[in-house]
């Protein structure tokens, strides 16, 4: 997707080799407009599949999820990262290593929000090495649904993670795949 190319080239900041800062456009301020052609661009990527819900996990992946489930005229579920008071103990999990906060964390989605039989679009900012694609992958697998797939804003194609899902069967559609990146030479795609 070029127009989220081009916001990369010019609003990312490569930190080290590994880290790639969007946090102006993507998961701290966040491009309404942007998303907008975000969810348009993964329903047009995945017309062919009936959609029954859209899955993301929560933060940085919930307004592009919201978009793709506007256009798809179905549900957002997002996987909540903490339990809370008020969410009920029946519940799928999983565990999910964030890499940007240097964490292992047990995700849930109440049973009542995902259905056996339904088709589940995965939506989700990053994918490097996969850790929360699979926590979500193995999330659908629980309640008896099918992942369809997965719609990823940015891979980091230079890490492991598409590779392996890929290999594994999961369809993934990445709107931009980082080839290299550095602080010196900038972000080069595939």
């Amino acid at each position: 997707m070029q127009q989220l190319k081009d916001r990369i080239k010019k609003d990312g900041v490569v930190i080290g080799n590994d880290v790639l800062k969007v946090d102006c456009f993507l998961n701290h301020q966040i491009d309404p407009m942007l998303m907008d052609s975000i969810g348009a661009e993964f329903h047009r990527l995945f017309s062919d599949q009936k959609i029954d819900r859209v899955l993301t996990i929560e933060a940085s992946g919930i307004a592009a999820a919201v978009m793709t489930a506007k256009y798809f005229g179905c549900p957002l579920v997002f996987a909540k990262k903490s339990r809370t008071v008020n969410q009920s103990a029946n519940v799928y999990t999983s565990k999910a290593f964030s890499f940007t906060h240097k964490t292992e964390n047990t995700v849930t989605v109440s049973k009542e929000y995902i259905h056996a039989g339904e088709n589940v679009l995965i939506i989700d900012d990053f994918l490097a090495n996969g850790c929360a694609l699979r926590a979500l992958r193995d999330i659908v697998i629980q309640a008896g649904a099918i992942p369809v797939g997965a719609g990823i804003i940015i891979e980091k194609a230079f890490q492991n993670g598409g590779a392996e899902l890929r290999a594994e069967g999961l369809r993934i559609e990445s709107l931009a795949r980082v080839k290299s990146m550095s602080e010196t030479d900038g972000i080069e795609f595939i």
